[in-house]
């Protein structure tokens, strides 16, 4: 009997070691859960995913979601741990989770039951979701409340974008004695790539001067 057991463990842990190695080994495993899930999602870190599928078909995930690192989904508690022991009685708890298309988690994101999330949300870096999000919203905190608009954040990253650009360039430089080269910058190419809405330089190095005569003038 221990022997079957340890088997079993032993199965177990190589199964979820090879399912969460990857995004869509495990959004592959989560479908044939039963979770419903669509497509163009990511889970970033799915080694920390913890996702109850003890009921999955309470599961749904829309199209174009970003999951973040420890990003957790329960659709069920077991508070009548205690109400058994003190009243004898045990009490059902479970609620759906459904999430819309086109949402972003921050890192440390954990949705309890009976939550909705609606289309185009971003959701903050270590918040807890007990209760829905309507659509087109910000939000973040414990627990996770709206803050803005979508709309109203998207106007005010377009304020505040350009100089963080021009402050990772220029701490790169203090950092390691040399400008960064395109290939070290990840999203400041927007500032030079012609058809972007924030594109207002011909080239890379009227953005570079750009980023040096702005630190000069502060």
């Amino acid at each position: 009997m221990k022997c079957i057991t340890l088997i079993k463990k032993i199965y177990l842990f190589i199964n979820r070691k090879y399912y969460t190695s990857s995004s869509n080994l495990l959004i592959k495993k989560l479908r044939k859960s039963g979770v419903k899930i669509g497509d163009g999602c990511i889970f970033r870190y799915p080694k920390t995913v913890i996702i109850d599928i003890t009921r999955p078909y309470l599961i749904t995930i829309g199209n174009n979601v970003d999951m973040n690192i420890n990003f957790k989904i329960y659709t069920h508690d077991w508070a009548s741990h205690v109400f058994i022991a003190k009243y004898g009685q045990m009490i059902n708890s479970s609620g759906c989770v459904n999430i819309g298309n086109n949402v972003y988690f921050g890192a440390d994101c954990t949705i309890l039951k009976g939550v909705n999330i609606g289309d185009n949300s971003i959701i903050g870096a270590g918040s807890i979701i007990t209760k829905s999000i309507p659509p087109n919203s910000v939000a973040a905190g414990n627990p996770c409340k709206v803050i803005c608009s979508v709309d109203e954040y998207f106007k005010k990253r377009l304020k505040l974008a350009p100089l963080e650009a021009i402050e990772l360039v220029n701490k790169f430089y203090e950092r390691y004695g040399k400008w960064p080269k395109i290939n070290d910058l990840r999203e400041e190419y927007i500032y030079f790539n012609k058809g972007n809405i924030l594109s207002k330089f011909s080239s890379y190095s009227d953005f570079l001067n750009w980023c040096k005569d702005y630190k000069k003038e502060k």
